[in-house]
Parts: C-alpha cells; structure tokens; sequence
C-alpha cells in the first residue's frame, strides 16, 4: 500500500506498463480512502469503530487488521442491499456493545463478524 503507479499505458506497445511507479503521496491517499472512508473503519485507540459504505452489489468483505501483535479476522456482511448501519459485532463469539471491536494485544487470533442492517 505504499507506492502506485501514477499512469498505465493503453498503447499496445507497452500496453499495461506503469509509469511513476513511485508516487508515494496518492498511494497513502488511495490507501486511507479504502481503509477509512470505503470500508469505514476507524481506530480509536483501543477499539476499531466501522461506518462501511459498500457499493450496492456487495454482501461481504473480510478484512484481516493487525493491532500490534495481534490479528483480527473481521468479516462484514449486509442483510440487506443497501444497509450501512452496524447493527452487531460479534467479537470471538461475544456480542459487543455499542457497534465497535474492542482491540487487546494479547498476541492471539480473533474473528470478528459484523452485519449491517
């Protein structure tokens, strides 16, 4: 996530080559516009806040997010196609208060299912 190319070529001489292969700046840009805005999620200093605004075709992403040395699996799935609004995180299995995902760093494996309704 941390260079992109800048232009890809279309002429069939050098059809799909990338020039500027490393323009830092858009490429921490794109990458917060998909983390923060198109996926909504958001850190708070010990939890991960999720305000996802999915395109109309999508039912599921699944997002693997490292939070020092620990992993959650987070998998987010609509019930419907046009909703936004978290309405449950269930966190190891636990349902979890107030929409968000409690984040410990006790080096372990956490799966995380959060629907939209």
């Amino acid at each position: 996530p941390y260079v992109m190319a800048a232009d890809v070529y279309a002429n069939p001489q050098h059809a799909g080559r990338g020039g500027w292969t490393w323009y830092t700046g858009s490429a921490g840009w794109a990458y917060r516009l998909l983390i923060e805005t198109f996926l909504g999620l958001r850190l708070e200093v010990d939890k991960l806040r999720l305000a996802p605004c999915f395109p109309p075709g999508w039912e599921s992403c699944r997002v693997v997010y490292r939070y020092r040395e620990t992993f959650y699996d987070l998998v987010i799935h609509r019930e419907a196609a046009h909703a936004q609004q978290v309405a449950e995180v269930l966190l190891d299995g636990v349902v979890q208060a107030g929409g968000v995902v409690p984040l410990v760093d006790d080096g372990q494996k956490h799966e995380a299912l959060i629907t939209l309704r």
